[in-house]
């Protein structure tokens, strides 16, 4: 009887034990389940919000972009490919899409310039506007009517899209192309001038104002990975905010942005205008001694602020007298004074300095343009030959 009751009692023992050691088995499996999946869950959302950033990176180091530019060349960048021809209905816009072309050929048949010793830069292509860009925004360019908004030409929208990629955006995407490279140009020679460029109305979700392309963010971006900088400033002397590059770049404090600009007129971007370091305004009818001292106190003041490892200057000659959207009343004597002092700015600070032509809407502005970069040649503060 007593043994019986032995073997029973360990039986019931065994049993007991057996039920919990598979307890406690099973229960260690499902901790290690749910610790594996919250830890893949962490590591899945760390993947998740550093990928972009890596896809950034990887785009731009595999960019071919930037490429060696050859002595031979000066540090003027420029593509026959820039000028906008569109069975004429480009001349809808008060912009002169041709600007571009008749700066060079000023340039050259003022014996300034050789035609063989510009540089020609690639187009910008998906993927590296992909750097800055969503997806879904160039995608939104396959729409001949969006496209349309942006250059503020509406019978764009009424021709089939690959035509419209062809004659406007192509254009647009070569002086991108231009753009990027001219930062690397600057940091080798300490100048660079795109003869195109400054579309510092677009960012990276929207396009407006004639500007598809965020070139200037765009241009920052390569500059911090593939130059390796940290500070850059940005002069936008255009006569309209650069509410693009200031909406892209304004929480980032490796980027200082000085603008000057009419505030009564087009684009209206207070929201923007919060990012602005130095917000200079010059109301409409301003003139060119007044205008120019202000650019003195606020190059002054941003000296003191900011020392930049490259400085992007935005040239826009909407600023002359007589333009129908700039409202300013700035000579071209003005101008050619104005391009200089930020040159001087750069060069007494030994700051590597990108030059984008921007806007301007008289067919004046290719000449104006001209004869300050010829100006600035003769103050030795370019070279326009090549060594």
């Amino acid at each position: 009887m007593t043994n019986t009751r032995v073997t029973s009692t360990w039986t019931e023992l065994t049993r007991d034990s057996a039920i919990y050691l598979l307890f406690t088995f099973f229960a260690i499996k499902v901790y290690k389940f749910l610790f594996y999946c919250n830890r893949t869950s962490e590591i899945s959302s760390f993947s998740m919000a550093t990928h972009p950033e890596a896809l950034r990176r990887e785009r731009i180091l595999n960019s071919k972009l930037y490429f060696d530019v050859p002595l031979s060349k000066v540090s003027i960048i420029y593509s026959s490919a820039y000028d906008i021809s569109f069975m004429g209905i480009e001349k809808l816009h008060p912009f002169d899409s041709s600007k571009w072309g008749r700066v060079c050929k000023f340039l050259v048949s003022d014996g300034f310039l050789e035609e063989k010793a510009i540089v020609v830069p690639l187009e910008a292509s998906k993927i590296d506007l992909l750097v800055v860009h969503s997806e879904n925004y160039l995608n939104s360019l396959k729409s001949s009517a969006t496209v349309a908004r942006i250059t503020e030409v509406p019978p764009v929208a009424f021709f089939p899209n690959f035509l419209v990629q062809q004659k406007v955006l192509y254009p647009f995407r070569k002086q991108v192309g231009g753009t990027i490279l001219a930062a690397k140009l600057a940091t080798e020679r300490g100048w660079a001038i795109n003869i195109g460029g400054g579309f510092h109305h677009c960012t990276a979700e929207r396009g407006g104002g004639f500007c598809a392309f965020a070139d200037i963010s765009l241009c920052i971006h390569f500059a911090f990975l593939r130059l390796r900088l940290s500070r850059v400033m940005i002069i936008d002397l255009d006569a309209h905010q650069g509410n693009g590059h200031e909406t892209d770049l304004g929480d980032d404090n490796r980027v200082y942005i000085l603008d000057m600009y009419n505030p009564e007129i087009y684009p209206f971007d207070y929201r923007a205008r919060r990012f602005i370091d130095q917000n200079i305004e010059v109301v409409s009818g301003t003139t060119t001694d007044e205008y120019l001292r202000k650019l003195d106190e606020a190059l002054e003041v941003a000296s003191r602020n900011f020392q930049p490892e490259l400085v992007i200057y935005n040239a826009g000659t909407d600023i002359l007298d007589g333009d129908p959207l700039g409202l300013l009343k700035i000579s071209p004597d003005g101008i050619t004074s104005r391009d200089e002092k930020v040159f001087r700015f750069a060069r007494e600070k030994n700051i590597p300095l990108v030059m984008l032509t921007s806007g301007g809407y008289m067919k004046s502005s290719a000449r104006v343009i001209a004869d300050s970069i010829e100006n600035l040649s003769r103050q030795g503060l370019i070279q326009t030959q090549p060594e």
